[in-house]
């Protein structure tokens, strides 16, 4: 017999999914580390996006694969069609974006100059940005599992998305790593509520509505969003000339996500 969890218990459990994020972005109160370390850094925060993006990946595919399954091929070209536009949109909505807040950088140093958003502060913005698309729809998952009784499964999912989100912390913190200050306790808590905040409200709008083909659109803007900055970091990579250090890195990050989601898949068994 199913047992609902309340709303309120609901949304505190959202929010500690979601909380568990500030735990990664603390590393981005380390002072500059050496070069070779920063581009160790950098490669992680890639093998931690790469392991994301296969992950959120298959969670839009899957509810369109389920459409194919039933034969309702209308709900198929549907999802397809959210799928291939969430990915467009996911990476040319932040292309847009990334030149547009370089436009608008380059005008306040005319007038000022004094500006914090430095290159690698937009990065970590533009990766905050993706991973809280992500999140809203783990918090999705969240509210909806808890809604219908689900108690051991929301409970694994929380323990899971908490366990994911204390990495991808620090995959938004990576661009920082070479600056000369310490990012600011004020920035830090910005991106975690950009990042984080998300879980909390999908988990809301999950206890209240739920949508598969809503949590495809999601899903395939936060995996557009995640190839564009792994793209970037990339290019950071070139120039930090990490040599087998990336591919140590992106091992290392591809692990770490790999093993978290062990720990959930074992604890669900």
């Amino acid at each position: 017999m199913s047992t609902q969890i309340t709303f309120a218990n609901t949304v505190l459990l959202g929010f500690i999914a979601g909380a568990t994020i500030s735990l990664g972005l603390l590393l981005g109160r380390m002072k500059a580390p050496a070069p070779r370390f920063r581009a160790l850094l950098n490669a992680i925060a890639i093998g931690i996006l790469i392991f994301l993006f296969v992950d959120v990946l298959h969670g839009a595919v899957e509810p369109l694969e389920d459409a194919i399954d039933t034969h309702n091929h209308g709900l198929a070209l549907l999802r397809t069609v959210l799928l291939i536009g969430g990915l467009a949109v996911g990476i040319l909505g932040l292309v847009g974006y990334d030149s547009w807040s370089k436009r608008r950088r380059a005008k306040l140093t005319e007038v000022s100059e004094e500006n914090d958003w430095t290159p690698a502060a937009r990065m970590s913005l533009l990766l905050a940005v993706g991973i809280g698309l992500h999140n809203f729809g783990e918090g999705l998952a969240i509210g909806s599992s808890a809604h219908s009784g689900a108690v051991s499964l929301t409970t694994v999912l929380v323990v899971g998305f908490a366990l994911h989100n204390a990495t991808e912390g620090f995959g938004i913190i990576a661009p920082l790593s070479g600056a000369s200050e310490r990012a600011s306790w004020k920035f830090l808590g910005l991106m975690a509520i950009i990042s984080g905040g998300p879980t909390t409200l999908g988990t809301i709008v999950g206890w209240s509505w739920t949508s598969e083909t809503l949590s495809v659109a999601f899903y395939a803007l936060a995996a557009g969003s995640i190839i564009y900055v792994v793209a970037q970091l990339f290019t950071v990579a070139q120039r930090q000339k990490a040599g087998n250090l990336l591919f140590y890195g992106i091992i290392i990050g591809i692990s770490t996500g790999l093993l978290t989601e062990l720990v959930v898949e074992l604890a669900n068994a």
